[in-house]
């Protein structure tokens, strides 16, 4: 890749090279420098004239699957709980078919733009449902992006003093017994993975203490990471306080989770002690800034987290909450909502390019190896224009016209030195068929909701069944 505008290497050293150049070689960048150097002689060279060139962004909290019942109106405008129990029953009717096409569909939407890795949390497990890791890690690699699944799990239902019907709901064996099979099944440790699998137990009010320390326990035994949502709600401390007589991070610590293993979604609650603690754990933090704001949670304390030293990355947050899985639009959020809190000088453009790239990788424990361009990180990089009318007269720093500007998107983004984006539209040639399928499935989902509920316990028929793909993985 030659002839940038700026390569923002966001690296150890935050080194910014104007003209400048990235050489990948078996997915890994093996040089890059500027005009005054020569690049290496390459198999294939891509211009990056008047461009920006950056680290691939990096998705730290999603819920793919829920782009089935994006933007879905009967859930829209109450509270976080309201929202969870109006679309449970219509979750309940995932299978493998349905979680195969959102991925693909989803991940496709996260590379135009700009993501190169995204994790997901996938805690709806419908009993009879199949196998949905598996199956949203076929989508992955068929597209070619790098991806963190994590496997969640909710064990408390409506009976047992939690917040989902029965139907979304498995017991602390069952999902034990899975995490396991999947970590031995797809997990890879190795530098410049594509799949690494995460374990991830809801929430504080849809899991057991017991399945929380146990699932922090088999995390240790099997060296993954920890992933959770916390304190992402007052409605939450309520819960909290009345059932365990305990504040949620508190809670957190006392079945185990306090540390650099985890990583949790949203934060948007903890007092000044409580971020302070998350700093020296070294836990990190996805922060969501449009899910936020939509479902009205509050305003994270994103500059005190960083400056306790808590590694804090960006998270799209699912589909039915964050109807749209731009990372570029959630960096720019997070720069004005920086801005909004603390004032003009909280937040700069560079400061959430750091976040969505640098931040991402210490939440996923991969720092030095995604979310930078050095030589021997990933071979993840993201070309963006800054040209045409959003950016007329936009001159002085490319970081700042790339956020500040637009709205825009990648016009190339590649995975491991492969395009999964070029000249702004996705390479792979069956996202047409795809969509087509996604409209089928959405469709028979949320056609099933009335005003008086759904039985969760019939299923719908997609059409489709079980991928096959997945079943062999």
């Amino acid at each position: 890749m030659i002839g940038a505008e700026l390569v923002a290497t966001v690296d150890a050293d935050r080194r910014e090279i104007p003209g400048g150049w990235v050489a990948i070689t078996d997915g890994l960048v093996s040089s890059l420098g500027g005009p005054a150097e020569t690049p290496p002689t390459a198999t294939r060279t891509l211009r990056a004239d008047g461009c920006l060139i950056t680290p691939g962004l990096v998705n730290t909290h999603h819920h793919i699957y829920q782009n089935l019942t994006r933007s879905f109106a009967p859930a829209l405008g109450g509270t976080l709980f309201t929202w969870l129990t109006t679309l449970y029953p219509l979750w309940s009717r995932l299978d493998e078919e349905a979680v195969h096409t959102s991925a693909y569909v989803g991940l496709t939407e996260l590379a135009l733009g700009g993501c190169t890795t995204s994790t997901d949390h996938l805690y709806v497990h419908p009993r009879g449902g199949g196998d949905l890791i598996s199956a949203e890690i076929a989508a992955a690699r068929t597209l070619g992006m790098r991806f963190h699944p994590t496997r969640g799990s909710m064990s408390l239902s409506v009976k047992d003093g939690g917040l989902p019907p029965d139907s979304v709901v498995q017991d602390a064996d069952e999902i034990l017994a899975d995490s396991a099979r999947l970590v031995a099944q797809h997990h890879d440790p190795s530098h410049g993975a594509m799949v690494r699998i995460a374990l991830a137990p809801c929430s504080p009010f849809s899991v057991s203490p017991e399945l929380m320390r146990a699932t922090a326990e088999l995390a240790e035994s099997l060296d993954v990471r920890l992933h959770t949502h916390l304190a992402e709600d007052p409605e939450e401390d309520d819960y909290c306080l009345a059932v365990f007589g305990r504040r949620p991070i508190d809670q957190f610590a006392e079945v185990g989770w306090g540390g650099d293993r985890a990583w949790v979604a949203h934060c948007i609650c903890p007092n000044d002690e409580e971020v302070e603690q998350l700093g020296r754990w070294g836990t990190g933090v996805a922060h969501c800034p449009s899910s936020n704001m939509i479902l009205g949670g509050g305003l994270a304390p994103v500059a005190e987290l960083r400056s306790a030293g808590a590694p804090v990355g960006l998270g799209c947050d699912g589909s039915s909450s964050a109807d749209s899985a731009s990372l570029w639009l959630e960096a720019r959020t997070a720069m004005l909502l920086g801005r909004l809190r603390h004032g003009a000088a909280a937040m700069s453009a560079r400061d959430a390019l750091e976040i969505a790239t640098r931040g991402g990788a210490g939440c996923l424990g991969r720092t030095g190896e995604i979310g930078e361009l050095s030589v021997g990180s990933v071979g993840d990089l993201v070309v963006w224009p800054l040209d045409g009318v959003a950016y007329a007269g936009a001159l002085s720093d490319p970081i700042d016209a790339w956020l500040r500007c637009g709205p825009t998107a990648a016009r190339h983004t590649i995975v491991a030195g492969r395009l999964v984006v070029e000249n702004g539209v996705p390479v792979h040639p069956d996202l047409d068929e795809m969509l087509v399928r996604h409209r089928r499935i959405a469709g028979g989902i949320q056609a099933a909701f009335d005003d008086a509920g759904i039985d969760p316990t019939v299923p719908i028929n997609t059409g489709g069944g079980s991928v096959g793909a997945a079943k062999s993985l």
